[in-house]
């Protein structure tokens, strides 16, 4: 394996991803003989979570994803789908503009998106959140999805 320091190296082309998320770099060793990739990711600052125990950490995005696949994961297509929930569901957080949170606002949060995206997994991610004890409740939250999808017409 070919070990290259990236400082050592020169920036041929940088593009930034879609999203705006990631910055893709090709780069040449300075010796003009290897050509490689290098993706880097915007940091974004910490934001700390507090649970329902009281305990707080850090908001960790896999963390997320997990709960995401876990619980909703078949009614998607692929990784990618879960990913661009998660990517939302980041993209709220963050816009509310604090450096802690609670789970329960992200759990909402992630609701909200999963209502936009599907309304199967919506139900399904609500029914884990929620700790659904009684059929009961999965029939309300359908009855309330239903009563906001006609009043968006």
């Amino acid at each position: 394996m070919l070990k290259i320091k990236i400082g050592d190296s020169k920036v041929l082309e940088s593009r930034e991803s879609v999203d705006g998320t990631m910055i893709r770099r090709r780069r040449v060793s300075s010796d003009g003989k290897v050509r490689f990739t290098t993706y880097e990711r915007i940091e974004m600052p910490t934001i700390m979570v507090r649970k329902r125990s009281g305990n707080k950490e850090e908001f960790d995005r896999d963390k997320l994803i997990t709960s995401v696949k876990r619980s909703v994961g078949k009614f998607f297509n692929s990784s990618l789908e879960v990913e661009a929930v998660v990517d939302q569901v980041m993209d709220r957080v963050y816009d509310l503009g604090t450096e802690e949170v609670t789970s329960k606002q992200i759990g909402q949060i992630t609701l909200d998106v999963l209502a936009e995206v599907n309304e199967v997994a919506y139900v399904r991610f609500a029914s884990v959140f929620q700790e659904f004890t009684s059929l009961a409740e999965f029939e309300q939250i359908i009855k309330e999805q239903k009563h906001k999808k006609e009043s968006k017409k």
